[in-house]
């Protein structure tokens, strides 16, 4: 990497802006190159039609309990071919609890280990980009990314399945239903809420990826501990100590699906996720700017 010298007088030339080195639109279009993200987001696009030949294959679904905190159990699976906002929920319910972990924890653990693995990432400081510049750039991108990821999965289950339901009311498998006006809204909390939990996998990816040059192991680690989150969470005998842990309210939305929304379980899931994401965010800022780059 340049020396101290050679990096002010880059910062003193003319013209020259912290600011606008590094700019998001650029780094949107570099990782929205890459094979990984373009593979992911073909398995999130593929997974509503997967569902829906598993459906016609084997008839009628039923069975089995959902899980989670924050409050009752739900069924989906029960009423998934009801309507397109049904078989959209039902997405949803199946892939939370681990596969739309896994976009999050790929673009936020992979974004700055991979540019260390490349030995890329003493040029990007060079040239000169500020470390909060390039932390700030890459974490929105990436955060960015997974929300898109998030949005993808119910939009193209929404568009399969009212071609192979029918669009109409959100069935409830507890009876009753929700009007095809509140619907979408409805849905489109859920999905919010579902981004908001996951804040935590981001942080522990983006941090990890900051400590280290293997991008397999931030991202690795980051979907590690949140399934030993979740395996925590299954030990009652930990009482109300699992009301900490992000996991206990993965499935809070479910009061997002009800005919009375409920606001309870969301806030205190969000609370905590959020809670944990600021501090391993700044835990990664902090530890970055300290780091000696190498690589």
């Amino acid at each position: 990497m340049s020396s101290a010298p050679e990096i002010q007088a880059l910062a003193e030339a003319p013209g020259y802006h912290a600011r606008r080195t590094l700019p998001l639109r650029v780094e949107a279009m570099r990782q929205l190159g890459r094979r990984r993200t373009l593979l992911m987001g073909g398995v999130l696009a593929a997974l509503p039609f997967i569902l829906i030949i598993a459906f016609a294959i084997g008839g009628t679904p039923g069975g089995g309990d959902g899980g989670g905190g924050g409050g009752s159990r739900i069924n989906l699976m029960d009423v998934a071919t009801e309507s397109a906002a049904n078989f959209a929920a039902t997405c949803l319910f199946v892939s939370a609890g681990f596969l739309l972990v896994v976009p999050v924890a790929l673009f936020c653990g992979d974004t700055v280990a991979s540019e260390a693995s490349w030995s890329s990432l003493r040029y990007l400081l060079a040239a000169p980009v500020p470390r909060s510049r390039l932390l700030w750039s890459k974490l929105v991108v990436a955060l960015g990314f997974s929300l898109a990821a998030m949005v993808l999965l119910p939009l193209v289950a929404l568009g399969a399945g009212a071609a192979a339901y029918g669009w109409g009311p959100l069935k409830l498998p507890t009876g009753g239903a929700l009007a095809s006006s509140d619907t979408v809204p409805r849905l489109a909390l859920v999905v919010a809420f579902v981004f908001v939990s996951q804040l935590v996998t981001a942080g522990l990816a983006f941090w990890l990826s900051t400590k280290t040059d293997a991008p397999l192991g931030a991202v690795g680690g980051a979907v590690g501990l949140t399934i030993v989150g979740n395996v925590l969470d299954a030990v009652t005998a930990l009482g109300d100590w699992r009301e900490f842990l992000p996991a206990h309210w993965q499935f809070a939305w479910a009061d997002a699906l009800q005919p009375d929304l409920e606001w309870g379980g969301m806030a205190k899931g969000a609370a905590v996720s959020v809670t944990y994401a600021l501090i391993l965010f700044a835990l990664a800022f902090r530890g970055f700017s300290r780091k000696d780059i190498v690589s």
